[in-house]
């Protein structure tokens, strides 16, 4: 019922082939040496006698690899064949030959490498979770952002279509399909290969907190700004239920048993749900208050990520802010997508905040190079420069910053309609942005708890181009100290450790700049700006530090 459609193909003709070609996302990556499990749901209707031939071929046509097998059964049966590629190409195309006489009905047509993600059959492109994987985040939010509304609800987000068996899972198109003007992308739809299980094992395989985003019964309110009037809204309040059971219900209860079902018998230890993305306004509160009245109703403990809209300021966001915490939402979810400007001139946006109000989730945020939403953005080292001096602000008040998230995660170099982004990828190859490793150095340097650094007796946050954060690692016993330098020439500090009996005479500084503000990363050059450490020696508990122009630099100092 949730996949209808599938191809019959009729062959009338004694001689000659005929078939069908999937080019795949912008072409496949094909990798030489390396195999390729295909694998089809086909019915042979009575009386017929095909042969299906599976073939590869390069981008310019030619054949790198193809295996042949007859169909025998009348009734749905799954095929599996592999092929052993004889070349590498990035832009190859499936090709299936039918030849025989008589009709065969195909569905579920697939390809996927062997060499995916922890070798799991159908599984991720090892690559790219391999990049998630070594920031070592705290949690991973999921699906968004945008795609939960829809540009209409009948089109938006719907978990339960996206779990069991994959050939059940509902077809949809793509709210971004038709998004941009500057970049359709009419082939751009969601069959689900990826769905909330597979959601909930990647978090678990790279050890992150799950953050599901739910629809809250509005639809994107820069798009038809859809509504489901509240005495109708029990359906997407059962959809948050039923999530909840599925992550974290017994075997004996009816998601649970599913997710069981599905491979994975023990839960999954949700923490935290967001209800809706960027809405705002009245409309969202009333929602708002009758979710959070049935969620907290039979799961006190979860805790709800509430939207103040898609802006960092303004009418919609005060609103937001002001009536969410009077209602002691658990946390509010903050959007910017401004200017390098904008984030050095932010660093101190959290130092005020109301220590026993709501906790901030900085849920999405990039700095934009030319203007948000611009196909011109880009990765350059001024926007991570200035990403790293504001994320010294949420260092030092994670307190009250509890999470943060940069934001969007994943592109591919032909198939983006949104930029920046944190990694791109093509069908071959990846690449960690500038943005990218300032992420990497904070998340693979957190502390246990915040230690004041000051200057004259003020926090550090853009005197004289300058930004710092430090915390305690207790799990090590070290000092992580991080400063950041935007100023064009090269500056020298000593640094006074007060409180601390001693310290090691060597400590490590890891160092991530690059000469210009313009410059970038690349799939020719992946590693252009990347950190580089050495080891400093230390003379006692005050020491000289240089600051390299345009640099972020890490302190890991052993007590």
């Amino acid at each position: 019922q949730n996949n209808p459609r599938f191809i019959r193909a009729t062959i009338t003709s004694p001689t000659g082939a005929y078939g069908l070609s999937n080019e795949g996302f912008r072409g496949m990556g094909i990798k030489s040496n390396h195999q390729y499990d295909f694998s089809v749901l086909a019915r042979l209707n009575k009386g017929s006698k095909i042969v299906v031939n599976v073939e590869l071929v390069n981008s310019k046509g030619e054949q790198i690899g193809a295996y042949a097998f007859t169909p025998t059964v009348h009734d749905w049966n799954k095929y599996h064949v592999t092929i052993t590629a004889t070349q590498t190409d990035p832009k190859c195309t499936l090709n299936i030959w039918l030849m025989g006489n008589g009709s065969i009905d195909m569905d579920m047509i697939s390809l996927f490498p062997r060499d995916t993600w922890k070798n799991r059959p159908g599984g991720m492109r090892a690559d790219l979770v391999q990049l998630l994987a070594d920031l070592k985040p705290g949690f991973l939010r999921f699906p968004g952002g945008c795609i939960v509304e829809g540009r209409e609800l009948a089109t938006r987000y719907q978990w339960k279509n996206t779990i069991g068996n994959v050939d059940q899972r509902k077809f949809i198109v793509n709210r971004w399909n038709t998004e941009f003007r500057h970049r359709p992308a009419p082939d751009y739809y969601q069959s689900f290969g990826l769905g909330f299980f597979e959601y909930f094992q990647l978090a678990e395989d790279i050890g992150a907190e799950p953050l599901p985003i739910l629809n809250c019964g509005m639809a994107c309110q820069f798009n038809t700004a859809e509504v489901v009037p509240t005495n109708e809204l029990d359906p997407y309040i059962q959809d948050a239920l039923d999530l909840i059971e599925f992550a974290n219900g017994n075997t004996a209860s009816k998601w649970g048993n599913l997710r069981a079902r599905m491979g994975h018998p023990t839960p999954y230890n949700l923490k935290m749900l967001g209800v809706g993305n960027e809405q705002w306004g009245p409309q969202y509160i009333e929602r708002y208050k009758i979710f959070s009245k049935a969620i907290k109703a039979k799961y006190p403990n979860i805790k709800l990520v509430n939207s103040v809209g898609p802006d960092p300021e303004g009418d919609r966001f005060n609103f937001l802010n002001d009536t969410l915490r009077k209602m002691n939402a658990d946390f509010l979810d903050e959007h910017y997508y401004r200017s390098p400007e904008w984030f050095t001139q932010n660093a101190r946006r959290y130092d005020n905040y109301d220590r026993n109000g709501p906790k901030i989730f900085a849920g999405e945020y990039a700095a934009q190079s030319i203007a948000t939403v611009s196909p011109d953005n880009k990765n350059n080292w001024k926007c991570a420069l200035s990403e790293a001096a504001f994320m010294t602000g949420l260092e030092r008040n994670a307190d009250v910053v509890n999470m943060a998230s940069y934001a969007p995660l994943f592109a591919h170099v032909d198939g983006w309609q949104w930029t920046p982004n944190l990694i791109w990828f093509d069908n071959l190859n990846s690449y960690g942005t500038p943005d990218y490793y300032v992420q990497k150095l904070y998340s693979n340097n957190k502390g246990t708890n915040i230690i004041p650094i000051t200057e004259n007796n003020q926090v550090i946050a853009g005197q004289d181009s300058i930004y710092a954060s430090a915390v305690l690692d207790k799990h090590t016993n070290e000092l992580v100290i991080k400063i950041v330098n935007t100023d064009d020439r090269e500056q020298k500090r000593d640094i006074v450790l007060d409180g601390v009996s001693n310290v090691n005479n060597n400590a490590i500084q890891t160092v991530l700049r690059a000469s210009h503000l313009d410059d970038l990363n690349s799939l020719t050059e992946p590693q252009k700006i990347q950190p580089v450490g050495h080891e400093i020696m230390l003379n006692g508990k005050t020491f000289s530090i240089t600051l390299a122009p345009y640099s972020v630099n890490v302190f890991r100092i052993k007590m």
